[in-house]
């Protein structure tokens, strides 16, 4: 039951990490603004006309919002060094920190960079 329960983690990160980003960045759009705010309706504060443009705009706020977490995360990993003060365990727990603080700067900005190589590469065919 533990394996399959980290299979569906697995296979939902991947979906969100790398699918839905092509997704939203090969659709086709072309450049025709939708009605946003008709007289007498409710109209979208995010501005977007289509599925693919709302994961687009989700994901450049992942990007903008995670970028100033991850430089707080490495100075905390600084930090974590400098209160260490010789002691290996500490030193340890930073080198930890500091370890999966970059492995998320890597997916994150990667994840990106992918998802853009891709729907370019898709839209050039």
């Amino acid at each position: 039951m533990r394996f399959i329960s980290k299979t569906v983690g697995k296979i939902l990160l991947v979906t969100f990490l790398v699918v839905l980003p092509v997704f939203s960045f090969a659709a086709d759009i072309d450049g025709a603004p939708c009605d946003l705010q008709e007289e007498g309706k409710i109209w979208n504060p995010i501005k977007v006309c289509s599925l693919s443009e709302f994961i687009k705009t989700i994901l450049e706020g992942v990007i903008k919002i995670g970028i100033p977490v991850i430089a707080l995360a490495i100075i905390y990993s600084g930090f974590l060094f400098v209160a260490a003060r010789g002691n290996s365990e500490k030193i340890t727990k930073a080198k930890n920190a500091l370890l999966y603080t970059l492995i998320g700067a890597a997916i994150l900005l990667g994840s990106w960079a992918i998802a853009k190589l891709i729907s370019e590469t898709v839209l050039a065919l």
